[in-house]
Order: C-alpha cells, then sequence, then structure tokens
C-alpha cells in the first residue's frame, strides 16, 4: 500500500472514531435531560394527593387553552372519582400564541402564594370565555379573581411582577421542555406520556390499568 493511501486510511479511521465518539456523546447527554425532567417536584401543586404515592398524573397546562378547557372537566371527575386514590399534580406550560396565558399561569402562583391555588384554578378555567382570547392585557381581569377568592389583593398585585411568581412559572416551563411537550394539555401517568384521553371513560380505563400494575 502506497504512502498516501496508508494516510487516506489513518484520515478515515480517525474520522469514523470522532464520529462514533460524537454519536456516543450526544446520546448521553440526551438520556441525562431526559432523565432530568423532573415532572414532580415539592414545590409542584397537587389538586389531589395519594398517600400511598401508587399512581401519579401530571398535566402540563394553558389556562388559555382551548383544549385544556375541554379537558378540564373530565380531570375534576376524575379527582372526584379517585380522590386519596391518585396523586393528581398541574404544572404550567402557556403557550407563546395565546396573550394572556402567562399572566393567568402567574395569577395561579400568585394564589398559591396565599394559599389558594386551587380556587384561582378553578376561576380561571370556569371563566376561560369571558377572558380568553382577548389581545389586550386582561391581569385586572384576574386582580378581580383574586378578590372574589378572599386573596389580600395588594399582595397579589405585588406577587404577580415578583421574581418567585416568574421563577416558579419558568421551572415549570423549563421541565416541559425536557420532558419534550410542545403543546397543551400534555399529561404523564406515572412518567409515562399519554395521547390526551378523549372521553372520561379512556381516562378511567388509563387510571384504572395503571392502580391494578402496582
Amino acid at each position: 500500500m502506497s504512502t498516501n493511501a496508508k494516510l487516506t486510511v489513518s484520515l478515515l479511521a480517525a474520522v469514523l472514531v470522532g464520529l462514533v465518539s460524537l454519536f456516543v456523546y450526544v446520546e448521553r447527554t440526551g438520556d441525562e435531560t431526559l432523565s432530568g425532567a423532573e415532572l414532580v417536584t415539592a414545590e409542584n401543586h397537587r389538586l389531589s394527593n395519594a398517600d400511598d404515592g401508587k399512581v401519579t398524573l401530571v398535566e402540563f397546562l394553558d389556562f388559555e387553552c382551548p383544549s385544556c378547557r375541554q379537558v378540564f372537566p373530565l380531570a375534576e371527575r376524575l379527582r372526584a372519582e379517585y380522590d386519596g386514590r391518585i396523586t393528581y399534580v398541574v404544572r404550567h406550560f402557556p403557550l407563546p400564541s395565546h396573550r394572556n396565558a402567562e399572566n393567568a399561569a402567574r395569577a395561579a402562583e400568585a394564589a398559591a402564594l396565599q394559599g389558594r391555588f386551587e380556587p384561582m384554578y378553578l376561576k380561571l378555567f370556569e371563566n376561560q370565555q369571558a377572558w380568553g382570547d382577548a389581545q389586550d392585557d386582561r391581569s385586572e381581569t384576574f386582580v378581580d379573581y383574586a378578590r372574589q377568592i378572599g386573596l389580600d389583593v395588594d399582595r397579589f398585585r405585588s406577587d404577580l411582577a415578583g421574581t418567585e411568581v416568574e421563577r416558579r412559572m419558568r421551572t415549570d416551563v423549563a421541565a416541559a421542555e425536557a420532558a419534550g411537550v410542545t403543546g397543551t394539555p400534555t399529561f404523564f401517568l406515572n412518567g409515562e406520556r399519554l395521547s390526551t384521553p378523549t372521553s372520561y371513560q379512556a381516562f378511567k380505563d388509563l387510571i384504572d390499568q395503571a392502580l391494578a400494575a402496582r
């Protein structure tokens, strides 16, 4: 074999080794990112809680999303029927296409700082038609909801613009992105991503299967 041929083979071998190394690195990096996606943390909002921790349903939601509003009654019915048997966690993923989605997420977190996340969660979804799709800032609407559920309104206004509310919302968004969430609602059952159920019975079947498997 000529010197030039030997040099060519050596270069090709080096390139091949480099590509393999890069592939392994990318694969490992991807795995680490995926395993690091914390679907449930201590500060996440649990709308129902099971002491045995056998079944956990996590929803990434956008309060302005029409599909989330359609699923909302099913989720509420599920919560009532499986109260104490499953843990139901909700996290934020406000979509850029919805003008007041981030404002609504901030409102929920500001309410949470006064121990009233669930009443604000209910207000936002039950009244979505009144503020959803608006192209102007509806923060004052959310201040009115805060008043209706008995919050300290001055504190609520301050918290809306505060760093803690922003941090909590951004933490949820980062977790959603790490888990591959691209739209809402997105559900995870015991860490496994679901296709969004289209009926209450479909939801029930998934939950019953998870309960029976544990």
